[in-house]
């Protein structure tokens, strides 16, 4: 299996990595690809250095795989040059997810959908991917109509430059910003560029990718997004109203026995799902879980996840590894 990494040196692209060799991915020729500036650099996999090369030369070397997080342009101009020489992608940015033509997946939830005839793969946003998680087995037994959900959203979000701003401002330095304002000691409500609408590109993700993963457009989601000062891990509280009624000790049940939820929820030991728990785990934790008292039918919860894991690189890999098992590549 000959699998290329696209934006090896990127955030999400060094925890790809770590992911694939983590889970022991069939990897028989690893093609470490990145831009210009960064080719022939050195990246290390499993004990052994490897020369990151450009993108012309990946798709010249036809991989089976292609594994992207290098930003929308470079998917958008790159990812049909790989599927042409017959190269399955699985894209990490947003620049194929609301396209009619390409599947979102997120495996647990709707692996089933892809084909050998899907070349280019859309891996959702990272705050959509752990919502849908703890969403989609609620809304098979209750049916949901409405969801408003407020994320707290780390600095590993942006990238690097960002992560760099925060320790920066810890260690009180001056520096490169990534953000308009200082986001030590802060909460920017400003993930993303805005829209017309007046919501942020985060906002109407989270809004528009459940539907699509979960093929259902009978609930509607309204977000905000918010970022906070932590280095990684994104949170997201979430109230949930549902057509049918629910049992809150059936609901904790269902979640539990969900693969990839994991139910953290004792208000008497102060258990509850944090970022500082979830960071380098690929599941996806749940808590806070209690019934809305303002109007019937109606829960809060709190998610939480490593966004650079489930909600991005294991992500993918998932999707790469269903492609496999299923003879799909």
């Amino acid at each position: 299996m000959k699998v290329a990494v696209v934006g090896a040196t990127g955030m999400v692209g060094e925890v790809m990595l770590k992911v694939l060799a983590e889970r022991n991915f069939p990897v028989t020729e690893l093609i470490p690809v990145a831009s210009e500036r960064s080719v022939g650099k050195i990246v290390a996999y499993k004990g052994i250095d490897y020369k990151v090369v450009g993108l012309e030369t990946a798709v010249s070397m036809k991989p089976d795989i292609a594994l992207f997080s290098a930003g929308g342009d470079t998917s958008l101009e790159w990812a049909p040059k790989f599927a042409e020489v017959g190269t399955t992608v699985v894209d990490n940015s947003s620049a194929w997810r609301m396209d009619p033509t390409k599947k979102l997946v997120v495996p647990e939830i709707n692996a089933s959908e892809l084909t050998k005839d899907d070349k280019i793969i859309a891996n959702p946003n990272c705050s959509t991917i752990q919502l849908v998680m703890a969403l989609n087995p609620l809304h098979k037994k209750y049916k949901m109509k409405r969801v408003v959900v407020s994320t707290y959203q780390s600095v590993s979000g942006t990238g690097v430059k960002a992560v760099q701003q925060l320790e920066n401002e810890i260690a009180g330095i001056e520096g490169e910003m990534a953000y308009p304002y200082p986001i030590g000691r802060n909460a920017l409500p400003h993930c993303d560029v805005f829209e017309d609408n007046g919501y942020t590109k985060e906002e109407m993700k989270l809004a528009r990718e459940p539907q699509k993963i979960m093929n259902d457009r009978t609930f509607s989601i309204s977000a905000t997004a918010v970022r906070i000062p932590t280095a990684g891990g994104h949170s997201e509280s979430v109230n949930v109203e549902f057509e049918n009624d629910f049992d809150l000790a059936d609901v904790r049940k269902l979640l539990h026995e969900t693969p990839g939820v994991v139910v953290q929820d004792n208000t008497d030991t102060n258990t509850y799902p944090m970022p500082i728990y979830a960071h380098d785990k690929d599941e996806v934790f749940v808590g806070r879980i209690r019934r809305d008292e303002t109007q019937p039918n109606t829960l809060n919860m709190w998610i939480v996840a490593d966004n650079l894991r489930k909600g991005a690189a294991t992500n993918t890999i998932q999707i790469a590894e269903y492609l496999i098992e299923n003879k799909l590549v």
